[in-house]
């Protein structure tokens, strides 16, 4: 028999980290982690230059120069799995103040999350630069832990309603937890990342950058997944108090 409070604590602790689980997911799913704000551009040479780095950006070979100068240009956003431009439907774009704009995305493969940094981003002969290569390795793969950790945690809680006992819930706060602590270094290896591109590339004049809504909601799902843990800790500590307290008073 479980005490109404433990119930309403796992109850409570289910629905966190089921929103928890479908903000992480949606972020790690969309390409608005960062967005670049560029001015309009006029004249036939800009019109010309933004059109080859365009092409090159959708149908050229990886570089991080090359798409980081497109995204910086072109009203990019760019996220754990995806980088996009903003780019105009009519060719003839630059002689209308109001074209209508679409959003074109390249996903970043498994080949290219494994791609190394260079401390000139695009100059291969400036050297590896280690700490933006294992920051962005870590972004792409701390939230995919996060993720199995909280299947593994949604499957051990199956099989203890199963044999309705409430032993394996430390455990899958604890698994909480760990979610919640990748989650949050998650977050923290992007923005680290992305500080580290800005001082070896710096951005041209009158672009400014801010974060997404997709950054946002991952940044959310971690304290989600931490009071998800806090209640399942708290109603595992004091179930096996009072079971406890139950079985020296039966023994006396």
């Amino acid at each position: 028999m479980v005490d109404n409070r433990y119930a309403t604590a796992l109850v409570i602790a289910c629905v966190l980290s089921i929103l928890a689980t479908v903000y992480l997911s949606v972020a790690v799913g969309t390409q608005h982690w960062y967005q670049y704000s560029s001015p309009t551009v006029r004249g036939a040479s800009n019109v010309s230059e933004l059109r080859s780095l365009y092409e090159e950006f959708m149908d050229g070979e990886f570089d991080e120069k090359t798409y980081s100068d497109t995204l910086f240009r072109l009203n990019g956003t760019v996220g754990l799995w995806w980088r996009c431009v903003l780019v105009p439907t009519n060719a003839q774009w630059h002689k209308q103040r109001d074209a209508k704009m679409m959003l074109e995305c390249r996903s970043f493969t498994l080949s290219e999350q494994f791609t190394p940094k260079y401390k000139e981003p695009g100059n291969h002969n400036s050297g590896e630069d280690m700490l933006r290569t294992y920051l962005w390795r870590s972004q792409f793969l701390l939230p995919l832990v996060s993720l199995g950790l909280v299947v593994l945690a949604g499957l051990t809680g199956f099989c203890a309603c199963l044999c309705r006992s409430l032993t394996p819930t430390l455990g899958i706060g604890i698994l909480h937890l760990l979610a919640g602590l990748c989650t949050l270094a998650t977050v923290c290896c992007y923005l680290a990342g992305m500080d580290l591109l800005h001082r070896v590339s710096m951005l041209p004049d009158k672009v400014d950058g801010s974060l997404g809504w997709s950054l946002y909601l991952a940044l959310m799902s971690s304290p989600l997944h931490m009071m998800a843990a806090a209640l399942l800790v708290w109603a595992a500590r004091s179930h096996s108090q009072n079971y406890y307290r139950m079985s020296a008073y039966r023994v006396a």
